[in-house]
């Protein structure tokens, strides 16, 4: 009995554990695996980024209009101009007219001259004056912002003091930035303040204001820094981009400024890099393009169409 009792528990297990196979089974066809992934990399929106240089680089054409069309011919969308100083509107909108070229900025011509940190208050209201001349001029051509140099730090002028006295000066020309619907564009150059990029961010955004923006210059920043760093730190914050590059074996070699020297692509502004960042902000596939002007050496034909093909080389890296 003991034997057949041993039996009955053998073969009910051995059915159970049938049917939980089979349970299990039915189960697994149920719920099939989900087909693998693909490693391709995700493809990135393309690139928009127009390309321009600043008029005092163009060395050749009798007229504005023909310097334009000299720009159009070597591949670039736009210009930047100067002002106060520009040649009358009347003139700059015929050769945009004529050659389909833009001019998508303008540049404080005296902001080295007359600074918005000054102790001397006249100095400070012909800074002001200047940069609402700026704001004008930029709206009558169709300008979309004002590079400025905001302050200069040195022994005469201090730092907190070109921080607090530059903003409230920029802050008095506002009202007609928004007016004009033209944007202020802060630059980094080697004026001893905004030394790096959580300092240039910070001075945006204590305006509060849409109408300020920032100018980032690729090649200043090299020095002492790492242009991609910048970007990604600057952001939306990013209004337009100076291209250049700088060496800083040639810094070491010959002399500080003998780094500029560097043609683009030839220093170590780490394109790769910088082009990795401008995509992963967003600058370089906004729709419509975003502006990327040339500073560097001009010249001739033969130079402007050189400084174009690099242009295409770095910003396609």
């Amino acid at each position: 009995m003991a034997m057949e009792r041993r039996d009955v528990l053998k073969a009910g297990l051995t059915t159970a554990l049938a049917s939980a196979g089979l349970a299990l089974s039915a189960q697994a066809r149920e719920i099939q695996p989900e087909p693998a992934q693909s490693l391709a990399p995700v493809r990135k929106r393309p690139r928009t980024l127009r390309k321009a240089v600043m008029i005092g680089m163009v060395g050749e054409g009798a007229t504005l209009a023909d310097k334009f069309m000299l720009l159009r011919d070597c591949g670039f969308a736009g210009v930047e101009m100067d002002s106060p100083g520009m040649p009358p509107a009347e003139e700059v909108l015929a050769a945009i007219h004529k050659s389909g070229l833009a001019v998508h900025g303008l540049v404080n011509s005296v902001h080295w001259k007359y600074h918005l940190n000054s102790p001397d208050d006249e100095v400070v209201k012909k800074a002001i004056e200047s940069l609402e001349t700026c704001l004008r001029d930029a709206k009558a051509v169709g300008a979309s912002s004002v590079l400025l140099v905001p302050a200069v730090v040195n022994g005469r002028q201090p730092y907190d003091r070109a921080w607090a006295r530059s903003m409230r000066a920029i802050r008095t020309v506002l009202p007609l930035a928004r007016e004009t619907g033209v944007k202020i564009a802060i630059e980094n150059v080697w004026n001893g303040f905004l030394l790096s990029p959580l300092e240039a961010a910070r001075y945006v955004d204590e305006f509060a204001d849409p109408m300020v923006r920032f100018h980032f210059d690729i090649g200043n920043v090299i020095n002492f820094g790492w242009p991609d760093q910048w970007v990604r730190i600057l952001g939306e914050r990013i209004e337009k981009l100076h291209i250049k590059d700088f060496s800083r074996k040639r810094r070491d070699e010959a002399g500080l400024w003998k780094g500029f020297e560097a043609d683009i692509g030839d220093g170590d502004a780490g394109w790769a890099e910088v082009m990795a960042a401008l995509d992963d902000t967003g600058y370089s596939t906004a729709e419509g393009g975003r502006w990327a002007t040339a500073e560097v050496r001009g010249g001739d034909r033969a130079r402007l169409a050189e400084i174009s093909k690099r242009m295409d080389d770095v910003l396609s890296r």
